[in-house]
């Protein structure tokens, strides 16, 4: 009896937690993997037309020995990781003078052009490559409906939270294919380059994302940004219910206060509420609840892990959130590993997808908000790298082989 009715532990439902955040980052790694097979027939000329701020301080050319390669990707992922820390902190600076509505309208605008811009030269590219026919004033109508739609899906309204999903993934897949275009050792040092910085940014006291995360929460605000949200699953009576908790916003000054101060301790509450009835049912008769990472029936610990919840990791409905950043390099990893061999594709997602479910499970033990790129990238890199060696080995054992004989 007493093993029947012991709590269940927080790995329980790791599975349904990990497959809620790994089905969109599949989606994305494989719709870049697909885009780099078929758009880049020639990876060197597609890298060498493409520049960025990833490549302001080192143009890299086949004629340069490794050293000088190595130095120089060095010096261009720098330069874009000083860029990326100076606009997260002007971001900082932003939100703590509450110019909540500038950043929305920024991140709106910056998604359209991503969706405009990015998303119509390579709708151009797959026109081309599969002879499409359609003329240019039907394109340009679908594409600014498309882009229209993606703004006011992501940032503007409340649609259905799997039109919202679909397009934050869209906009990882445009964002991550550009990223593969990049010179190949600029690509792997800038990946490690970014795995370092989000340990900084997340962890340190001093971090920007951190010091964003903990504004918000002392605000009780939602942070503008592209983040991607999981929903959390129940399991209630045999019947598989999916819910989403969506925090109440400011409609009105005068009359909404209580309702925004009040959110969190009622998602709170309902989750206790739950708790408690399963305990009431009988062993036989009990149903299963599947409860989310972290542990909110203990009342000693409900108060302090709000604190992290609302930030990187998990919502305050006990949803995962992963930014859209950590697709978009996921991702890049994949599409870069794509220019070489499709068995060191598979290597990597296997790597990605192993460091995601670590970082979840150290989400689950440390109850803090954790960067989800190092662990998968640090994988994802060696996995990559090992690949290729053991590729080539084998290649040239076949080789000596044929040559014997």
């Amino acid at each position: 009896m007493d093993r029947n009715q012991r709590p269940r532990s927080i790995l329980d439902s790791l599975g349904e937690e990990l497959i809620g955040i790994l089905t969109p980052v599949s989606i994305c790694m494989f719709t870049v993997v697909l885009l780099v097979c078929v758009l880049n027939s020639d990876p060197s000329s597609s890298s060498a037309s493409f520049s960025s701020i990833a490549t302001a301080a080192y143009a890299e050319s086949d004629s340069d020995s490794s050293w000088d390669k190595f130095v120089g990707a060095a010096l261009n992922s720098l330069v874009f990781v000083a860029a990326i820390t100076v606009a997260t902190f002007v971001l900082v600076l932003l939100f703590y003078l509450r110019c909540v509505s500038f950043l929305k309208f920024y991140m709106g605008f910056s998604a359209f052009i991503v969706l405009g811009n990015l998303g119509g030269e390579i709708l151009v590219l797959l026109i081309d490559r599969f002879r499409f026919p359609i003329d240019s004033i039907t394109f340009l109508i679908l594409l600014f409906n498309l882009s229209v739609v993606g703004v006011f899906a992501v940032f503007m309204s409340k649609f259905s939270i799997l039109i919202t999903q679909g397009y934050l993934v869209v906009i990882g897949v445009l964002v991550a294919y550009f990223f593969t275009l990049l010179p190949e050792w600029t690509t792997w040092v800038l990946l490690v380059a970014l795995a370092l910085y989000d340990i900084a940014a997340v962890l340190l006291p001093v971090g920007p994302l951190r010091l964003l995360v903990e504004m918000a929460i002392s605000r009780d605000e939602d942070i503008p940004a592209l983040v991607y949200e999981a929903r959390p699953v129940i399991r209630n009576d045999s019947r598989l219910v999916q819910r989403r908790v969506w925090r109440e916003r400011r409609s009105n000054q005068n009359g909404s206060n209580d309702i925004e101060n009040t959110s969190r301790d009622e998602v709170v509450r309902v989750v206790r509420a739950e708790a408690e009835e399963e305990e009431h049912v009988g062993s036989s008769e009990r149903s299963e609840i599947s409860v989310p990472l972290i542990d909110r029936s203990r009342p000693d610990q409900a108060e302090n892990s709000e604190t992290f919840l609302e930030g990187i990791g998990l919502g305050s409905s006990g949803a995962i959130k992963l930014g859209l950043g950590d697709f978009i390099f996921y991702s890049v990893l994949v599409g870069r590993a794509a220019m070489y061999d499709l068995m060191t594709v598979y290597a990597c997602y296997l790597a990605i997808i192993a460091g995601l479910g670590v970082t979840l499970m150290l989400l689950s033990v440390y109850q803090k908000a954790l960067p989800a790129l190092p662990v998968s990238i640090m994988l994802g890199v060696v996995f990559y790298f090992l690949a290729r060696l053991l590729l080539e080995v084998f290649v040239v054992q076949c080789s000596s082989n044929l040559v014997m004989f």
